[in-house]
């Protein structure tokens, strides 16, 4: 039988459960096993999760790494273990520090922050050392040390700073380069500041043209009605090749075709996506010289498993 036509999904996942929670849930909604994420939300932060629906789940690979936005809460007063209010609480700042972290000092720690950086990833993050996730080895006890990484964040900006008992609570709005921690940034904000710092809460707003304002919830979510096909979320995504139903053929058969006039200049390397006149997602394609090379394929229908 056939499942829901492949596609991708944009979800506002809640808080408390994990991403791989959303795809479960989605799998049986779809009516297919082929359901993947394009980046994954901890479970205490909410917001926009992209999920891929059949074929479309090859699509995946180049939404992953398009810039996201976040917004966030800091609390300024102590760490804990995970950078996030999930972790166990570290030694509290003393209230002097605290008290002193008013709205200009709290601007220019963040702005120390700000642009193109290198950060640390939280020791409880997915990044993997030698073949095995931090989070891993933190978990199993082990001293986990992991380098710093350059990552851009091309928006730090302060919101609204709320004093409380002990403690200093900063929302804020994070724009960043994928792989960017906005849990870190809590953490060295509050490491500059002498007050230690953690984030409470977390919400994804966007990623990359994709915003959660047009993402569903789970409760009640009618897949069929709300998935967007591949060639809407590609042209979103990435330069399009307008092709002949002849070329689409051609390129099913793994042939290269020419590269269109206005593609002929496009960078070497750069993923393109090839449109039929029924507007299907045929390929993705990169120039090679005059011509185009599908680098991925995707067929007319997919049956659900």
């Amino acid at each position: 039988m056939y499942g829901v036509n492949s596609g991708i999904l944009l979800v506002d996942k809640p808080q408390g459960i994990t991403s791989h929670d959303v795809v479960a849930r989605t799998r049986r909604l779809a009516g297919t096993r082929k359901v993947g994420h394009a980046g994954t939300l901890d479970p205490m932060a909410t917001g926009l999760l992209i999920l891929g629906v059949g074929s479309a789940t090859r699509l995946l690979h180049h939404l992953v790494g398009l810039d996201k936005e976040y917004l966030a809460t800091m609390r300024l007063g102590w760490d804990t273990t995970t950078d996030d209010a999930e972790g166990e609480p570290l030694a509290a700042a003393c209230a002097d520090r605290v008290a002193a972290a008013d709205e200009a000092v709290v601007r220019e720690a963040m702005r120390a922050w700000t642009g193109d950086i290198e950060q640390v990833p939280s020791t409880v993050s997915a990044v993997k050392v030698a073949g095995r996730r931090a989070y891993q080895r933190a978990r199993d006890g082990e001293a986990v040390e992991l380098q710093a990484r350059p990552v851009t964040v091309s928006a730090f900006d302060l919101l609204a700073l709320r004093p409380g008992d002990g403690h200093v609570d900063v929302d804020v709005r994070v724009a960043c380069s994928s792989g960017t921690y906005v849990r870190a940034l809590a953490r060295d904000v509050g490491a500059d500041l002498g007050t230690g710092g953690h984030l409470t809460a977390l919400r994804r707003t966007r990623i990359g043209a994709f915003g959660v304002a047009e993402a569903s919830v789970l409760d009640g979510l009618d897949v069929a009605e709300v998935i967007l096909s591949p060639a809407d979320a590609a042209r979103r995504t990435l330069p399009v090749a307008s092709i002949s139903a002849q070329e689409a053929v051609d390129l099913g058969h793994g042939k290269r075709i020419t590269a269109p006039g206005e593609l002929a200049t496009a960078s070497s390397g750069t993923p393109i996506a090839a449109i039929d006149p029924g507007d299907r997602l045929v390929a993705i394609v990169e120039r090679r010289g005059a011509e185009l090379k599908v680098v991925t394929g995707f067929p007319a229908e997919e049956a659900s498993a």
